[in-house]
């Protein structure tokens, strides 16, 4: 892969790997055509329940996050692809999405399964928020304006072409970087890394804006945050460029079916070996892989359920250590000890 081969000739970006290009209109409608209805379960028809009994579960903590542990870099999951990541007290998001559904409007599309990990009033001082790509799930309108109105001087990493989604929200301090970029904002360095998905808002600006993951190192402290992607050639050398992690935060939902979702999401087993991929170069490190993009919104056809199952069986077969793969509660923290 060059250092260019992801920009498209005229404009706008594309997957430079071999079957990584995603389906079009029309396999979208052969999609739409073979879904079944998912079943309702019991509590839903009675209405006894906002909470889908097929979701990810949620930890119940304290709501104190004004300072991280000391001497530890702190991960917590709010949901989906959100999370919060402390060290030495600096506080970074991801993917930010406190909304009910993610949509372009309030009363369709995708609904939260459970709320929230972290309620947005606790959360704590935010120096920078990630974001990986410009999908309502991954980059949610109302939640970019309540973090501007709340946090003005926060920075924004974001990928080439969301720059201009920040500026039209007035958020101040916006850098836009492309794959393999870098950037330092005091004590945190991020490196833009590449990712195999796809962009666009709308079906008219469909790519013209970057995807992306991100490597950030806080301290001394490494973390890895895949975004939404399909299995591709580059963690190894993302690893090598940026590495060795003490977290990786791989998606492991959205995933079925495969035909179709295979160029652009991980199921588990494949998330497996995009973790096995980060540390091969690194085995005196232990890096915790952190399951992300499941158990909050109903976006695929497998179960809400199904992805941690299906995660830690592919754990185990590679022979794995077991206290390496946190699959969190919302609002569950995990504790990486420096």
């Amino acid at each position: 892969m060059t250092a260019d081969s992801h920009h498209r000739a005229g404009g706008g970006f594309r997957n430079p790997w071999p079957g990584a290009q995603p389906h079009g209109l029309s396999g979208l409608l052969k999609w739409a055509v073979s879904r079944r209805p998912p079943a309702v379960a019991p509590a839903q028809r009675t209405g006894s329940s906002s909470e889908s009994p097929t979701a990810a579960p949620r930890h119940r903590q304290s709501a104190d996050f004004s300072a991280s542990e000391a001497n530890a870099l702190t991960i917590t999951w709010i949901g989906h692809s959100t999370f919060l990541i402390q060290c030495d007290g600096v506080n970074i998001l991801t993917d930010p999405i406190w909304s009910r559904r993610a949509s372009p409007v309030s009363f369709a599309g995708p609904e939260r399964a459970v709320p929230p990990g972290v309620p947005f009033e606790n959360l704590p001082e935010i120096h920078a928020t990630l974001v990986s790509h410009d999908h309502y799930d991954h980059l949610d309108d109302p939640t970019v304006g309540m973090l501007i109105e709340r946090f003005p001087r926060m920075h924004w990493l974001v990928p080439l072409g969301v720059g201009e989604f920040m500026r039209r929200r007035s958020a101040a301090n916006v850098i836009e970087l492309d794959w393999w970029d870098e950037r330092r904002i005091g004590s945190i360095k991020a490196h833009c890394t590449p990712a195999q998905h796809f962009s666009g808002r709308f079906p008219w600006n469909r790519d013209s804006t970057l995807w992306c993951g991100w490597a950030i190192s806080v301290n001394g402290s490494r973390v890895f945050f895949a975004g939404d992607t399909g299995l591709h050639t580059e963690f190894g050398r993302i690893s090598m460029r940026y590495g060795p992690f003490d977290a990786a935060i791989l998606p492991i939902g959205a995933y079925e079916p495969r035909w179709f979702m295979r160029p652009v999401h991980m199921d588990p087993a494949e998330s497996v070996a995009a973790y096995q991929q980060l540390v091969s170069d690194a085995p005196e490190r232990s890096c915790v892989m952190i399951a992300s993009h499941w158990g909050t919104f109903k976006l695929t056809d497998e179960p809400l359920s199904e992805p941690p199952l299906k995660a830690r069986e592919a754990w185990a077969s590679s022979g794995l250590n077991v206290g390496l793969l946190a699959i969190l509660a919302h609002g569950e923290s995990r504790i990486i000890a420096r």
